[in-house]
């Protein structure tokens, strides 16, 4: 009996989950905290708890992580110079330092419309070549021609030896800035994710040598460890396309809506057919707009771990993460007194930060570049947990909410706090952790909210479910204003909406909300068992999919009695070639775009002889000529994955 391991390192948990082969049954799982920045720590303790006799009898494993969306975030990748060809234009604040704009560039047909300036190239190459550690390149129209980008590489090849990421091999899509930062963000992420995946890599040979593992991309589909490192910034958003691929395992549902209960946000996307709806403008992430294929998703700043607060009577839910008082009780015991003492906080002093159930710890992580009162701040905040007045002790103020705000931001210190999923203890709908402290801070905030511990749980739990039941309808309705929904879902009428695709449900505490969802929406609702890992089944659940288009256009020579084409030109990824006759074109193209999928897919350690490939194709015509004048060849490929 053979079995598969899928691993995800999410932004709280790192779940690991053991899939028999043979009918797809889960026969093991462990979850372990996510250790930021050094995600190995985690996937080390979550591995330690799968039996290792199982672990020998893996042959397949896959890892999906959100590596590449912090490091976008958190602006953590390496130097990187970016070459930009036909003098496109850096935006203002784009934050990219080491660019330069040159001539050359193509036009739509693939015909070159200026010279390329390679000298330029190379005295830019030259003057950065020791303080980067990878080149970007982006021609205008390389999707048409990419010799440019292909000359430009050959040349910072030969004169440094370090790797270059070109635009037209990561899309074929229009824009020629666009695909600049995707291979700009591409090249700074490719020494952080080949440091990552050689430590994985190194854990799990150590624990079964023969294992092949591949990684998981943010389409919801797989591939080998070489081509995932070529091109790490497709792993951007792989944790809801884990969770998307997860459920539709789970659930056995080719067609669904899934709603992923993480602790930091609520995630909704959709499963159509088996493959997951993608988003048409490509991922954005951390304000860049990239030219990526993600799974469309929406996404809102509400999670189990969202932080609960009271002000002015009114209680707020987030939009930041703490850890969860019930979580930090098992943790560092002595919060159980400190949070029954209490604090002396005048009311007016109350903001998220300022807090009577608030507590903050120091991360352990060595401080850099600092202000003077952020420095004084962080030596006052020690390794074990303290309330805003223990900070101050000595003080007759308390800190700075910003300043705090800022130590957060630099991962210096962590906040300690009253979560939906302490509201979740109170009530006794989950009971993973010591419930002693969330029902103090209960009591503490209710009354600050002017009610009792229960209903203030209970109206905590309703507003999550709440916004699950908005995000998932405001996905499904994209033209309707949000707004609008959000007005229908609050009124106490007798309607509701109507969902016509079963909704499945991801995360630890979701079987807590399905009754709550129930009165909100009209839906087949799905908790599919182990729910709490669905993203660890999604990283190993996958698929191999490899999607291009190619395009076949026509060279019209005009007369004066007829228009007649001369020509047609096939633009593939890598290349363009002409034809005299339009049927040899058309061989032509359908013959590439299969070579290049399953080429793709081995190169992505599949068997190619298992590979499925549709081709849809898409004809415009003109009255009065007998041949389309332009086609357009869509290829998906889909293999399995072990």
């Amino acid at each position: 009996m053979r079995y598969s391991l899928g691993i995800d390192a999410g932004g709280t948990y790192t779940d690991a989950v053991v899939i028999r082969d043979g009918d797809g049954e889960v026969v093991d799982l462990n979850k372990s905290l996510t250790t930021y920045p050094e995600l190995l720590t985690g996937i080390r303790s979550c591995l330690d708890g799968i039996d290792p006799d199982i672990l020998q009898k893996v042959s397949f494993a896959s890892v999906s992580t959100t590596l590449a969306t912090n490091s976008v975030l958190e602006d953590t990748g390496y130097p990187v110079g970016l070459i930009l060809v036909n003098e496109t234009e850096i935006h203002n604040r784009s934050g990219i330092e080491n660019f330069i704009s040159v001539k050359g560039g193509h036009d739509s047909s693939g015909n070159e419309v200026c010279p390329l300036d390679i000298e330029s190239v190379k005295a830019f190459v030259n003057r950065l070549m020791d303080k980067v550690s990878a080149f970007a390149v982006s021609s205008y129209f390389s999707v048409r021609n990419p010799d440019h980008e292909l000359t430009i590489k050959d040349l910072i090849t030969e004169l440094t030896g370090l790797p270059v990421v070109c635009g037209h091999e990561l899309s074929q899509d229009l824009g020629a800035y666009e695909r600049g930062v995707t291979a700009y963000l591409n090249a700074r992420l490719i020494p952080v994710t080949r440091d990552f995946m050689d430590a994985v890599q190194g854990e799990l040979h150590r624990r079964n040598p023969d294992m092949n593992i591949m990684m998981l991309k943010c389409d919801g589909s797989m591939v080998g460890i070489g081509e995932a490192l070529k091109k790490p910034i497709e792993s951007v958003f792989s944790g809801p396309a884990a969770s998307l691929v997860g459920a539709s395992f789970l659930s056995g549902s080719d067609t669904c809506a899934v709603i992923d209960v993480g602790g930091t946000s609520t995630d909704v996307s959709l499963m159509y057919e088996g493959l997951p709806k993608l988003s048409d403008s490509g991922a954005i992430v951390g304000g860049w707009h990239t030219k990526v294929r993600a799974i469309h998703m929406e996404t809102s700043a509400m999670g189990g771990d969202s932080h609960v607060w009271v002000k002015n009577h009114v209680t707020n839910i987030g939009p930041k993460k703490v850890i969860p008082l019930c979580l930090a009780a098992d943790i560092y015991p002595e919060i159980i007194e400190k949070v029954k003492k209490g604090q002396t906080i005048q009311r007016n002093q109350y903001g998220e930060n300022i807090q009577l159930t608030k507590f903050f710890v120091r991360t352990g992580k060595a401080p850099l570049e600092l202000s003077s009162a952020e420095k004084e701040l962080l030596e006052r905040i020690k390794d074990r947990p303290l309330a805003v007045t223990e900070i101050y002790w000595d003080r007759n103020h308390l800190p700075s909410p910003g300043a705090l705000d800022t130590l957060i931001r630099k991962r210096l210190i962590k906040a300690i706090g009253f979560t939906p999923t302490d509201a979740l203890h109170v009530l006794g709908d989950y009971d993973q952790w010591n419930s002693e402290a969330s029902k103090t801070a209960a009591s503490t905030l209710a009354a600050l909210a002017g009610t009792d511990e229960l209903e203030f749980c209970r109206q905590v739990k309703k507003r999550v479910a709440r916004n699950m039941a908005l995000n998932l309808v405001s996905f499904l309705l994209e033209k309707v204003d949000r707004n609008e929904i959000y007005k229908v879902l609050e009124s106490e009428s007798f309607a509701r909406f109507r969902i016509d695709v079963p909704v499945v449900l991801l995360g630890g505490p979701v079987p807590a909300y399905l009754d709550e969802l129930n009165r909100i929406i009209d839906a087949e609702i799905i908790v599919p068992e182990n729910a709490s890992v669905g993203n660890a089944v999604g990283a190993v659940a996958g698929k191999g999919v490899s999607r291009l288009e190619i395009l076949i256009r026509s060279n019209f020579s005009e007369s004066k009695y007829n228009l007649r084409a001369k020509s047609f030109i096939v633009f593939y990824p890598g290349g363009r070639k002409e034809f005299s006759d339009y049927h040899e074109a058309l061989i032509f193209g359908e013959r590439t775009g299969t070579e290049l999928i399953l080429g793709y897919m081995a190169d992505s350690g599949l068997d190619e002889n298992e590979v499925k490939i549709d081709i849809n194709k898409k004809d415009i015509l003109v009255h009065d000529v007998g041949i389309p004048v332009e086609t357009r060849l869509v290829f998906l490929g889909i293999g399995e994955a072990r």
